[in-house]
Parts: C-alpha cells; sequence; structure tokens
C-alpha cells in the first residue's frame, strides 16, 4: 500500500509532525498527479520539513533531503520547486542536503575528520543548497562595530 507516509522516512523511527505530513502528501499527490515528475520522484523521499519566517509577512518551506539523494534531487529541483510552490501559495521552497556535523577530535586521538563533515564545510554546502540553480561566485563579510555580522552573497 504506497502512502503519503512512505514519502517521509524520520531519522530513529520518530513520528512526522504535523507540517512534515503535509509536505509528505504534497510530494505524494505530485507523484500521483504530474505525468512529468512522475517516474523522478517514485524512488525519492524527505527527511523532514519545516516551516520558516523570512519576513514579516513572508514563510518558506524548508525540505531537507537524505545527502544520498540530493544528486536526484537536484535533477528535478526546478520543476519540483515550480509545482510545490503552487502547493504552498505564498511560500518559498527550499531543498537541502542533510549532512551531519562531528566535533572535532580529541588530542592525541588518531582519528581524521573529514573535510566535509566540519562546521565551515557543512554551511557552505548548505549556503550552495539554498542558492541551488544559481552559483555562488563571490561572497563579502561585513562585521558591524556591534560585533554582528552580515554575508553578502552573489
Amino acid at each position: 500500500m504506497f502512502t503519503a507516509r512512505k514519502k517521509i522516512v524520520k531519522e530513529k523511527g520518530l513520528e512526522p509532525t504535523e507540517f512534515e505530513d503535509v509536505v509528505s502528501q504534497a510530494l505524494f499527490d505530485l507523484e500521483n498527479t504530474n505525468n512529468e515528475l512522475k517516474s523522478d520522484l517514485k524512488d525519492l523521499f524527505i527527511n523532514s520539513a519545516t516551516q520558516v519566517d523570512v519576513a514579516a509577512d513572508k514563510k518558506a518551506v524548508v525540505i531537507h533531503v537524505p545527502y544520498r539523494l540530493r544528486k536526484a534531487f537536484r535533477k528535478i529541483h526546478v520543476r519540483l520547486v515550480r509545482e510545490l510552490e503552487k502547493k504552498f501559495s505564498g511560500k518559498d521552497v527550499v531543498l537541502v542536503a542533510t549532512r551531519r556535523i562531528l566535533r572535532p577530535p580529541k588530542k592525541g586521538s588518531a582519528i581524521v575528520r573529514p573535510r566535509n563533515r566540519t562546521l565551515t564545510a557543512v554551511h557552505e554546502s548548505m549556503l550552495e543548497d539554498i542558492v541551488y540553480p544559481a552559483e555562488i561566485v563571490g561572497k563579502r563579510v561585513r562585521y558591524r562595530i556591534d560585533g554582528s555580522k552580515i554575508i553578502k552573497v552573489g
């Protein structure tokens, strides 16, 4: 039996939230109704989904996809985001791969942490996921007097 619950797989068997059920139902509906996305969405699922306030009146839907399915989602990214933005009218949709940050190894440890698991590398790749169809060609960091910083991405 195929249901919308097949479209969301949570870590450690946790139950999806109400909003995650809505997003998984939207993906399930797209798979069943949209012929051009049907074959591509067949084997894909998500890890989680959250709703974020972007501006005073604007919201965004952040959908976390498994890292190993990242390339498959990127193939259909433009069409999938367009269709999901129609379903969630007035909300921006962002697909982000789920990545893991590992703590630095202890002193004297022989274990080497992979570069792509550092905090900086994970944040850089999340930024690339957020702006995906575009490519980041320049970044400027502006430090304010009060200690806060603004990152401008071009």
